[in-house]
């Protein structure tokens, strides 16, 4: 059966508790067999009884139940036997009720023994199945994701993450396998099935106590690299020819270090003597921290050796060393239960950057911190009604617990524990983490517990003085939605404070009365102040009031220390703007990138006017930091609306006031990449954002960049060995393509249609194929996506989506798919459609344009549907009214600015 919503989350009564699982797993699957797949399974599950019931309730879902249940006493005291009158499944709260003929008794220990089978799918949850080729071969692997709730899929169990138990598990296996569990592997015998053929078994260890949800099982035929660090056994398993080449070998080398990283920070050993990375060819998630048993998807820990690339290497520093920060924050102290998720995620986020920057020193710690986690998550957080820590009692009934899985949770999580850890300092930061890790190894804790600990800390020195207990700090921004911005007048020195909300959409009955408890670093005149708190509305900083002279300024939340935006006024960010102008390295790089992206953020939620945020970028010659033009950027060009702006009067005026600051960074960069691209190979921000950079100079029409693109573009015609450097491929391919002639759109084509190309190139140069400029290319594009039999459906659609983004190709899409439509409905249903139509959307001005495109999907939608899209397009009409007013402004300030 198809499984219920997202698991309903039915807590279990709490009369009975696990301690000890015995457990046995037997997939029925040999290798090259076709499927379908099943698995039996045997549990003994040991409980201690709380509370006297005449009824053993416990989690299960999907399984049906083999042979005959029994409870009874523990070995030492085989006495105790209780008949079983009848197993019930209720599937809608995916628990087993165990009916007794007598009752258990409060005090006393059971085994509850249970026998199960189940459907092993090609699903990414539970125990699944997964097929992959190694060496040209076709084969197949077991494996296993719990969390949150799907270990009950697996075999019936007290399926909550504080009902911890120690478990001893036995896999049974064909003999071309090896198993892997959470612990070592101490036997391996061999039994007969009925029919008498041989199959392996082998058996674990037992377990530490741990969560249900941390279980973990893989069954393939895989090769690893080992190494041993402190006595620990670390080996990484992947495919055959994957392991050969080496591509698991630079995660072999980050392993080892960032766990001593962790356990000398910490001051906590690793309490497992092995461990276990696991690639698999498919998994649903970038990792999964299963104790002793990590398992991830390829594209996370594999790297090529001949690929020096920073950026990579970052990619799978961070993960491994998430997933590794998680075997303190989630397998040795568990959250209490789901509402306290960010326990586990938000401090292994904030680990996951200690611990990358640690292993990778070239990559900047703040930047990259705020880049990733703090930026976007600020940008969403004010539109999500959620906070970090939900209570318990809502997260039940049809709750889906996989949307805490969130960036709320991740990059929220994190953001607030690097507030905490600044303005308590570090050192003891992390002194309160040990003892709370000390305090709660092997077991459960809920937020209130790390407060308390970190309360213990603070009030056993006197360096560090906060203005409230820690408890009442930490809950004004994990219990409450949304954040603070902060209001400064200079004039005053007064600081007010309000939730950060899109007043555009206010309606008038929405109240944001939340208050929080700010800590604020901040600098004056280019010296750091000693940290001062915000802790209601409103308040008097007598130190913050400045004089006239326009070389006395206040940067606040420097170095990104609280989790909130700041709206100054007008006289200070004057003086701000001029002092970026004549000497903008007096501002930190991070409180640069916050400057511009706090006004930005201020202007599209009309807390100030665009030309406050337009006046901070006067000074971009002198930037030279590539993740701050990145932002700039992004918020002046933003991917979907670059067809908007090309037709728009703005253009023209953002092309010269743009390119006469892009320059200098532009020729830094260009003189690399016609020299020798390697070079960059340790600059993370470059790989990371260099190819938006060039495609916005593109773009903008510098002849440079269109000329070195069609060098690059040449050199790889002429010799087809020649690889475009990989940091910038897409940009020249599709430049390339665009200034070109069809002699160059051919080429293209022609090297897209090799089979042996990558599918990282393929996509690129799927992308370049449609930057040509001429209709009769682009059309001709649409029409090789429709008649080609290599095409797979998906394929198409994303040659229409390519299309229609173009600012020649709108209406050339749309006329394809208007023309096709009988033909393209029949492989990509409405899907397609309304990819296209979204699309569309961002071009509807009028009514009228509307009503054109209501014609054609009027007679080809259902009727709920069209109500859909005409709502779209309504919507997609008023942003659009709404930012041509929005564009004018910018064109005329522009056209007073130009000249500067």
């Amino acid at each position: 059966p198809p499984a219920p919503a997202a698991g309903s989350v039915r807590r279990l009564p709490r009369h009975l508790l696990p301690l000890h699982y015995d457990l046995e797993l037997w997939p029925r699957v040999r290798p090259g067999q076709a499927g379908p797949f099943a698995f039996t399974g045997q549990v003994n599950i040991t409980v201690r009884c709380l509370q006297d019931t005449d009824a053993a309730v416990l989690h299960s879902a999907g399984l049906r139940s083999r042979g005959a249940a029994a409870v009874r006493g523990p070995l030492s005291q085989p006495g105790a036997a209780v008949e079983v009158a009848g197993l019930r499944q209720e599937e809608a709260g995916e628990v087993a009720v165990l009916e007794l003929r007598g009752r258990l008794r409060a005090g006393r220990r059971y085994v509850l023994q249970l026998g199960f089978q189940g459907r092993l799918e090609e699903d990414l949850d539970g125990l699944f199945l997964t097929r992959y080729t190694d060496r040209g071969q076709s084969s197949m692997l077991i494996a296993s994701q719990m969390e949150p709730t799907y270990a009950r899929r697996v075999y019936p169990c007290f399926d909550e993450p504080a009902m911890k138990a120690t478990f001893n598990i036995r896999i049974i296996h064909d003999p071309s396998y090896v198993a892997l569990s959470n612990m070592p592997a101490i036997d391996v015998s061999e039994v007969k099935d009925d029919n008498g053929s041989l199959w392996t078994v082998t058996t674990f260890n037992t377990s530490l106590k741990m969560s249900t949800y941390l279980t973990a099982f893989v069954i393939c035929d895989f090769d690893y690299v080992t190494r041993t660090e402190r006595g620990n056994e670390i080996r990484i398993w992947a495919r055959k020819e994957a392991v050969k080449n080496g591509y698991v070998d630079y995660a072999l080398n980050i392993t080892g270090p960032i766990f001593s990283f962790l356990e000398d920070i910490l001051n906590v050993s690793y309490p497992l003597p092995k461990t276990d990375l696991v690639a698999l060819p498919d998994f649903g998630a970038g990792g999964m921290e299963n104790w002793g048993l990590m398992i991830f998807q390829e594209a996370s820990l594999m790297n090529l050796p001949s690929d020096e690339f920073t950026s990579r290497k970052a990619m799978i520093a961070l993960i491994v060393s998430h997933e590794l920060g998680h075997q303190w924050f989630g397998n040795l102290v568990t959250m209490n239960w789901w509402n306290d998720l960010w326990l586990n995620e938000g401090l292994a986020s904030y680990f996951e950057y200690l611990g990358a920057t640690f292993v990778e020193p070239k990559l900047s710690l703040d930047k990259i911190f705020y880049a990733h986690v703090v930026q976007p998550v600020l940008r969403e957080d004010s539109e999500i009604a959620r906070s970090l820590s939900e209570s318990e009692d809502k997260i039940k009934g049809s709750f889906s617990l996989m949307s805490l899985f969130d960036n709320i949770t991740y990059s929220k999580g994190a953001s607030i524990t690097w507030m905490l850890s600044g303005f308590l300092t570090e050192k003891l930061f992390i002194r309160a983490l040990t003892s709370y890790l000390k305090e709660f190894s092997f077991s459960n804790a809920n937020q209130d517990d790390l407060w308390t600990h970190i309360q213990m800390v603070v009030d056993a020195q006197d360096e560090v003085q906060l203005p409230a207990p820690v408890k009442q700090i930490m809950d004004s921004w994990t219990c409450q939605n949304g954040f603070p911005v902060l209001t400064l007048n200079l004039t005053s020195g007064t600081i007010r404070q309000e939730q950060f909300f899109n007043k555009n959409n206010r309606k008038s009955t929405d109240s944001y009365n939340n208050t929080w408890i700010i800590p604020i670093s901040w600098m004056r005149n280019g010296s750091s102040q000693p940290l001062t708190w915000l802790d209601k509305s409103s308040k008097m900083f007598p130190e913050m009031q400045v004089s006239e002279s326009d070389y006395d300024w206040i940067l606040l939340n420097v170095n990104l220390s609280g989790y909130y935006r700041v709206n100054y006024d007008q006289l200070n960010l004057r003086r701000l703007a001029r002092l970026l102008e004549n000497d903008p390295k007096a501002i930190p790089a991070v409180s640069r990138f916050q400057l511009i992206d706090d006004a930005f953020a201020l202007t599209d939620f009309g807390y100030v006017p665009i030309e406050t945020a337009l006046e901070l970028t006067k000074y971009l010659a002198r930037e030279d930091e590539l993740f701050i033009w990145n932002v700039v950027l992004l918020n002046l060009i933003p991917e979907n609306l670059e067809s908007t702006l090309k037709n728009h009067e703005v253009y023209p005026l953002l092309k010269k006031y743009l390119l006469k600051r892009m320059l200098p960074i532009y020729h830094y960069y260009a003189g690399f990449i016609r020299q020798n691209a390697d070079a960059l190979e340790d600059d993370y921000f470059a790989q990371a954002y260099l190819e938006k950079f060039l495609a916005t100079a593109c773009w903008l029409g510098l002849q440079d960049c269109l000329d070195l693109s069609s060098e690059l573009y040449a050199k790889w015609r002429d010799n087809p060995e020649y690889k475009i450097p990989f940091l910038i491929r897409r940009t020249v391919c599709c430049y390339g393509v665009a200034v070109g002639s069809d002699k160059e759109w051919n080429f293209a084509w022609e090297m897209y249609n090799h089979t042996n190309s990558v599918e990282e190139d393929e996509d690129i140069l799927l992308y370049a194929i449609s930057c040509a400029k001429e209709s009769w290319l682009l059309y001709r594009y649409l029409q090789y996506g429709l008649s080609d039999p290599l095409f797979s459906s998906n394929r198409t659609s994303v040659m229409i989506s390519h299309v229609v983004t173009r600012d020649i190709g709108h209406r050339i899409a749309w006329e394809f798919v208007t023309e096709n439509w009988p033909l393209l409905s029949q492989g990509y249903g409405h899907e397609l459609l309304h990819d296209v139509l979204k699309a569309m959307g961002r071009f509807v001005k009028t009514d009228v344009q509307i009503q054109e495109l209501q014609v054609f999907y009027n007679a080809t939608l259902e009727e709920d549907e069209r109500e859909a899209i005409t709502m779209l397009l309504e919507s997609a009409k008023l942003e659009n009214i709404e930012r041509r007013k929005l564009l004018i402004k910018i064109a005329s300030w522009l056209e007073k600015n130009i000249d500067d």
